[in-house]
């Protein structure tokens, strides 16, 4: 396999098809009316997911592209977590039933950063509209440099399981660069502490394709990182969109690895945490054999959604706080993305929802083929139109580009079935647009393939 060929010719901007359609294709002609029927629709049976999005931290970090502003005080914390349990409380007025929620996370921004008595309180809320099954799995986003002893008072007693510390890399040079200072030592602490108050599994974050980063840098980043003995590794590459993110255009483009170097970035990387025993979970998650997500992945359970992959089997997702977006059967929809808009709305009683997309069954059967490629890396194309009762060419449109990537050995296809082999991994995302029939013509919008 030719790896700069493949680069010069694949190397571009493809979505990380954590939806399909994706969000660019979301519209603001599908709004709240729709969505609190959808809501309604959902069968006293279903069980939930909640994500709640909190777009807050103390710094804005160079290279973020989440949607987040820094805040310097607990005022705004405090009416954000006010209108985050006015919207709990909707959206269950909206359901009419009291529904299971088997998965809770709390992504953002930095959700710790929410004063612990609101912490609670929004549980509380949660528990008040929603039954909390008793072997839930709750998920939080940590900043390691901030976790006073309140607030992880607070995460043992809201009950959380899974923890998420962000690392990106711990080399100067490339902190001082992107903003974000934080020592080994800190983010072995937090984790120590969080297994401390029970927290029985952890993630950690690391991104390559920062400016400055090195081979020699990463490596030892990564050494470091092991030795936390982390459940669970997530590996991503850094996508430089300063036309979007407007802090971005603080980094210094002079100072990103070219695309050949990200490749080898991200090779290191993989190398790296495979040899410490990690299974390779589809395209840059990296789990123990024991974890959840890795037993996902080999029961063929493994699910690709907007927190990205996960063993989360619920009916439907909700997505609350500004910006969030819910996954429910018949599409998505997406809340207002600004703060004040969204807490306008539910301070009204009015839902916030901003946009969204209805699924038809073309849509069904191309996220479906979308989300086995990218969670399991092969596709039984005959199966999946059998499973859907689609039309035997319903998918025809995508062979094209399925025979021009299999003649270049990113995958292996017979007409029938694809496979992609673990070197083509990196360009995972790829094949995968091969099924995208909205595929975006502004790529500005997504992430570099590698």
């Amino acid at each position: 396999m030719d790896i700069d060929a493949l680069i010069a010719r694949h190397d571009r901007r493809v979505p990380r098809y954590t939806s399909y359609p994706t969000a660019p294709h979301f519209s603001a002609a599908l709004g709240a009316g729709t969505a609190a029927a959808w809501l309604a629709a959902l069968p006293g049976t279903a069980s939930l997911s909640l994500y709640l999005h909190v777009p807050f931290c103390r710094t804005l970090c160079r290279f973020c592209g989440c949607h987040t502003s820094a805040v310097n005080s607990e005022a705004p914390l405090v009416t954000y977590a006010a209108a985050l349990r006015a919207e709990i409380a909707l959206v269950a007025q909206a359901i009419g039933k009291r529904l299971t929620v088997r998965q809770i996370h709390w992504g953002g921004g930095t959700p710790s950063i929410l004063p612990a008595a609101e912490l609670r309180a929004i549980t509380e809320t949660i528990q008040r509209w929603f039954h909390l099954a008793a072997d839930a799995e709750i998920a939080i986003e940590i900043d390691p440099r901030r976790l006073p002893p309140d607030r992880l008072a607070a995460l043992r007693e809201i009950g959380v399981t899974r923890a998420s510390l962000g690392v990106q890399d711990f080399a100067p040079a490339v902190q001082e660069t992107i903003g974000r200072q934080q020592s080994f030592a800190e983010t072995a602490a937090c984790a120590d502490a969080l297994r401390g108050i029970g927290v029985g599994s952890i993630n950690l974050d690391l991104v390559y394709g920062l400016p400055h980063q090195t081979a020699d840098g990463l490596q030892a980043t990564l050494r470091q990182a092991l030795t936390i003995a982390p459940e669970r590794i997530a590996v991503f590459g850094y996508a430089h969109v300063p036309w979007m993110q407007r802090h971005q255009a603080l980094i210094p483009e002079a100072s990103l690895p070219d695309a050949r170097a990200r490749f080898r970035l991200r090779e290191i990387a993989e190398t790296e945490i495979a040899a410490a025993g990690y299974l390779a979970i589809g395209l840059d998650h990296f789990a123990k054999p024991g974890d959840g997500l890795a037993r996902a992945a080999a029961s063929g359970r493994l699910r690709r959604n907007f927190q990205g992959y996960t063993d989360d089997d619920a009916d439907a997702l909700i997505g609350l706080g500004a910006s969030a977006i819910s996954s429910l059967p018949q599409g998505y929809v997406q809340n207002a993305p600004r703060v004040p808009a969204y807490r306008e709305a539910v301070a009204a009683g009015r839902s916030p929802i901003a946009r969204g997309v209805a699924l038809d069954a073309d849509d069904r059967l191309r996220r479906a083929a979308i989300e086995q490629v990218m969670c399991a890396l092969r596709l039984d194309l005959g199966a999946l139109l059998a499973a859907h009762g689609a039309a035997a060419d319903a998918l025809d449109d995508a062979h094209p580009a399925l025979a021009e990537l299999a003649a270049i050995g990113l995958i292996a296809w017979d007409g029938r079935t694809l496979a992609v082999p673990a070197a083509a991994r990196p360009f995972l995302r790829v094949v995968a647009a091969a099924f995208d029939r909205y595929l975006d013509p502004a790529p500005a919008r997504h992430a570099p393939t590698i």
